[in-house]
């Protein structure tokens, strides 16, 4: 069932990905790269619209005023993170439905930025190539995420890490979604023009063409902001960080 929160109107940052609920002791709240980089968006002053599945989102007082899309959902992404004094154990109780073209509504296909936010694998990896005019930003973390039968998430390789990167114009990530090997690093700056990664709440480097350009420094503020189950999420902001020749439509 297609839902729309506000009437859309014209937008200038969309972002596809899922808005997620996060078991914390303090209860469930918001959470989700769709949700904290809306926000982050609309406060730079971009026309911001969201493609997601959920359930219950749209009465989320963390994102009134921003145009929702997509599918209803009879549950949302649901994470638990889980401090050990081995190190954070995340799990996964509930996934909501993949998302694709089919989603986005017509008038919001225009936006001169899109921005791919997967959390659980959700998001079509054909979308990198849907919007020709655009500019192309991921924050691929949940196109490296697996899980088992108990919902324990791990870190899983990304098949198609070569296409939807050699589409896209810039990606962020932190160093800990690839499990800080930077062997990774070096494979996905092969296919992108513009990587940034992130290490605790800044970015720990950047590549520029392949040239090992930094894009971003540790006092980078944009870079991320740390998040109530103690992780630090990617808080994206494209035009600074790409090069004043890098325009929509330029990858």
């Amino acid at each position: 069932m297609m839902y729309r929160l506000n009437p859309p109107g014209t937008i200038d940052y969309l972002i596809i990905g899922h808005i997620t609920h996060d078991l914390t002791p303090d209860g469930i709240l918001i959470g989700g790269t769709a949700s904290y980089s809306s926000l982050t968006a609309r406060a730079l002053g971009h026309q911001v619209g969201i493609v997601t599945a959920c359930n219950g989102c749209l009465d989320a007082p963390e994102l009134a005023g921003i145009p929702i899309a997509g599918m209803r959902s009879e549950e949302s992404t649901t994470f638990e993170n889980i401090q050990t004094p081995h190190g954070r154990i995340q799990r996964i109780h509930k996934r909501a439905p993949d998302l694709n073209l089919s989603l986005v509504p017509d008038h919001w296909r225009k936006a001169p930025i899109v921005h791919l936010a997967p959390v659980a694998g959700e998001v079509d990896p054909a979308l990198v190539r849907a919007f020709p005019d655009a500019l192309i930003g991921l924050t691929p973390q949940g196109w490296m995420r697996s899980w088992d039968n108990t919902g324990r998430v791990r870190f899983s390789e990304w098949p198609e890490a070569g296409f939807v990167l050699g589409n896209a114009t810039a990606a962020v990530f932190s160093i800990e979604d690839v499990q800080n090997d930077e062997r990774y690093i070096e494979e996905f700056s092969s296919h992108i023009r513009i990587l940034a990664v992130t290490e605790g709440a800044g970015v720990a480097g950047g590549i520029e063409g392949g040239r090992g350009q930094a894009v971003g420094g540790a006092e980078d503020e944009a870079a991320g902001e740390r998040q109530h189950d103690g992780t630090v999420w990617p808080r994206p902001n494209w035009e600074r960080r790409l090069p004043a020749a890098q325009t929509p439509g330029r990858r």
